[in-house]
């Protein structure tokens, strides 16, 4: 014990000894009154997060349970603002993901293609169907021309007869086959001059009836759906 009483008493210290321990002491006072600075710690760690930026010192296990193994490959080098340290390279990508991505546009490409054509067909065929269906009724139309002239220059004393009455059934039934299929007469008379529907061959001055309305209708047309087949040959007043 006394021992060691000696060598803690301060009679037994250097001058020299002392000295150093002053100086060391008033350093240490300086670095607390420097850390106690306002912003002082804010700077320290500023610089701090500077030096370990892009760098990347885990320890903790990645995705394969391996411990301070990263998901990306890392590699020394000088960042674009100048900066030194570890970058993070961009994992590359698959060729078999590659392979798949190729393989489903072109995939999803063949699969509106043949979409399209499929469309581009049927309208084709509809069309093809349409043009050859007013074929066929533009054809047919001079038959029940004939026809209404026929009912037309039957006398009155002989439409009571069977061969007048037969005839006109004929007729009847005709124009409900035709309207079955689409086919309708066109307006004429008393409608406005339209050169859509109409075929204007004749011109008279009528004050009974307003400017360019049909007077009289001297062929009739017909319409197959939504397109005319053959325009009215018709008479316009005014």
């Amino acid at each position: 014990m006394e021992e060691i009483k000696n060598k803690t008493s301060p009679e037994q210290a250097s001058p020299e000894e002392e000295k150093a321990s002053f100086s060391k002491d008033a350093d240490f006072a300086e670095d607390v009154k420097k850390d106690a600075e306002p912003g002082r710690n804010d700077a320290v760690k500023d610089e701090a997060a500077k030096d370990t930026a892009g760098q990347d010192v885990s320890g903790e296990a990645g995705p394969g349970g391996h411990e301070g193994e990263a998901e990306s490959e890392a590699s020394a080098g000088t960042s674009a603002d100048g900066r030194k340290g570890f970058f993070w390279k961009k994992d590359k990508k698959d060729p078999k993901d590659e392979k798949i991505e190729e393989l489903t546009d072109r995939l999803k490409r063949s699969m509106a293609e043949f979409d399209n054509f499929r469309k581009r067909t049927e309208k084709e065929k509809a069309s093809m169907y349409e043009i050859g269906a007013k074929d066929v009724i533009e054809k047919i139309l001079p038959v029940v021309d004939n026809l209404e002239r026929g009912l037309a220059a039957v006398p009155e004393d002989a439409k009571g007869t069977p061969f007048a009455e037969g005839m006109d059934k004929i007729y009847r039934q005709f124009m409900k086959t035709l309207e079955d299929l689409g086919v309708t007469p066109i307006e004429a008379v008393g409608k406005e001059f339209d050169p859509n529907f109409h075929n204007a061959v004749m011109h008279i001055e009528d004050e009974s009836l307003g400017e360019n309305i049909v007077a009289q209708e001297l062929q009739k047309g017909y319409m197959y759906r939504e397109s005319v087949v053959r325009h009215s040959m018709v008479q316009v007043a005014n």
